[in-house]
This record gives C-alpha cells, sequence and structure tokens, in this order.
C-alpha cells in the first residue's frame, strides 16, 4: 500500500516543493497546489456527471429488461449488452472517475500527513513548521477553525453532489447518511492531522462547491436539450 501511494505522493512532493521555491510561504504553496490538483482532475467530474445523467435516461429500459427477462438471466445479459451499445452508454463510467480520484486522494492524505517521507529537499523541513494566518505551525493540528471550515465545506459539497445526484435512487440512500456522517468525521480527523493537511482539504471543499455550481449548470444544460429534442421527435410524429 505504502509503495502504491509512493508513487503517486512523490511527484505531488516534487510539485509542492517547486511551488514552494516559487512562493516562499508554505501555506499559500498549499493552497495553490490544491487549485493546481483539482483543476487537474475537474474533467472527472464532468465525466461523471455526463455520466450519471445518461444513466437516468437509460434506467427506465434497464428496470424494464430486468422485468421482462426476470427468470433468463442469460437473455437479460445479452439485452443489457445490446441496449448498452445502443445507446452508447458504460455502465462503469459513473465509477471510474471516483475509482481514478481515490488513489489521488489518498496519495495526498499521505504527502500532506508526512511530507519528509516523500520530499527530499532538505529545505521543507522548516517550510513544514511556518506559520500561517492565525496557525503557528502547519506541522502540528489546528484544534477547532480549520477542522470546522472543512467540515463545513464538506457538507456543503455533499448536500450539492446529493441534489445533482438527487434522481439515483441506488446511491440517494448512501448520499443522505454520507452528507452528515463524513462531515463529522473530517472535522474530528482534522482535529488530530498537521493543519497543512486540514488546510489543505479545507481548501479543497471550497473549490468542490463553485465546481458543483458549474456541474449543475451542465446539467440543467443537458436536460434542456434532451427536452428539446423530445420535442422535435414530437413535431415530427
Amino acid at each position: 500500500m505504502y509503495t502504491i501511494l509512493g508513487i503517486i505522493a512523490k511527484p505531488m512532493g516534487w510539485l509542492l516543493g517547486l511551488l514552494y521555491g516559487l512562493i516562499q510561504n508554505y501555506g499559500i504553496t498549499i493552497i495553490i497546489f490544491t487549485i493546481i490538483v483539482k483543476t487537474c482532475i475537474y474533467p472527472l467530474y464532468i465525466k461523471q456527471t455526463k455520466s450519471m445523467a445518461k444513466m437516468q435516461d437509460v434506467q427506465p429500459k434497464m428496470q424494464a429488461l430486468q422485468r421482462k427477462y426476470a427468470n433468463d438471466k442469460e437473455t437479460l445479459n445479452i439485452k443489457m449488452a445490446e441496449l448498452y451499445k445502443e445507446e452508447k452508454f458504460n455502465p462503469m463510467g459513473g465509477c471510474l472517475p471516483m475509482l481514478i480520484q481515490m488513489p489521488i486522494i489518498m496519495g495526498l492524505f499521505a504527502l500532506l500527513r508526512n511530507p519528509m517521507q516523500y520530499i527530499s529537499d532538505g529545505d521543507m523541513i522548516f517550510a513544514f513548521h511556518e506559520s500561517f494566518l492565525w496557525i503557528e505551525d502547519l506541522s502540528q493540528p489546528d484544534p477547532w477553525i480549520l477542522p470546522i471550515i472543512a467540515g463545513v465545506g464538506t457538507f456543503i459539497s455533499f448536500f450539492m453532489n446529493k441534489a445533482l445526484n438527487e434522481s439515483n435512487q441506488q446511491t440517494a440512500g448512501m448520499m443522505k447518511m454520507m452528507q452528515f456522517i463524513f462531515p463529522v468525521m473530517i472535522l474530528w480527523m482534522a482535529r488530530a492531522f498537521p493543519s497543512g493537511l486540514a488546510l489543505y482539504w479545507a481548501v479543497s471543499q471550497i473549490i468542490q462547491i463553485f465546481f458543483n455550481i458549474h456541474l449543475a449548470s451542465i446539467r440543467k444544460k443537458m436536460k434542456r436539450e434532451k427536452e428539446k429534442e423530445a420535442a422535435k421527435k414530437r413535431m415530427k410524429k
């Protein structure tokens, strides 16, 4: 596990050291670093959003096939494959972005929780202990302010994400539960983690809120286009 995290954390550590060399402020470096990382993985969020929207369109047809071939699993699988091909839908499309993001997030956590394990630059030893705003030492936990920001940001982000996928019955229950549990977990863990890691997560969730606003506009645009296509088909009839 550490080997896999190291493969991801090492290049991120190089980027973190490069940014610090230019900025010379560890707190601002983490903020810029977070913006760069989140921007790089944003296309995955867009792909996931489009895939979930497509799934909502295909779902009624899937359910109809499941009812029709409930007692014939082999035929059901064949018909499902035909449906996916016809609709140009990949059932793994909504999961793949998340699977790609998870090792990136885990690598970031490993890097910012124990940076000296992945960064060999000796000058960075002092950088990790710099003060930032009200935080006296970014290598030490911040008891309340950053954890609360991280927890509230996570709650808002989850709430918006749940709204984006509200018509997905398969994940609605889990999302509703995680909306309350995960922010509390983040708040609790952030009180024990280095402030640098808590700062990364807080900034990350604030950025995610803006991402979700844009993703919501994409979903609305896709819905309008779908309605226009449906209207054109009715007019042709």
